[in-house]
């Protein structure tokens, strides 16, 4: 799992796109193609940012629910937490024999 958070961060785009969802969670398609167009100057379709956002959701980055016709993304920092984790907790010193 940790392969896929990897590969999705690897890429700029996604890494903005995540950025749009810390500084405004819950954002439909439309609204993430907005921001990034104006904040970013980014001039991507609703497809590519479709497969981007697909690409994050698999690697389980961002979460979708429905309401209605709307689809709302929402940033999940589980993947991230059990990464850093990994690296940040001490772990006990092995005696050698």
């Amino acid at each position: 799992m940790a392969e896929d958070v990897f590969k999705a961060l690897a890429d700029p785009t996604r890494r903005l796109i995540l950025d749009e969802l810390v500084d405004r969670d819950g954002q439909t398609l439309f609204e993430i193609c907005t921001r990034l167009a104006t904040r970013h100057d980014l001039g991507l379709s609703r497809q590519a940012i479709s497969q981007h956002l697909a690409v994050l959701e698999a690697a389980d980055l961002i979460r979708t629910h429905r309401q209605g016709r709307y689809k709302f993304h929402d940033l999940n920092t589980e993947p991230l937490e059990r990464i850093a984790t990994r690296w940040l907790t001490p772990h006990p010193q092995e005696s050698t024999p």
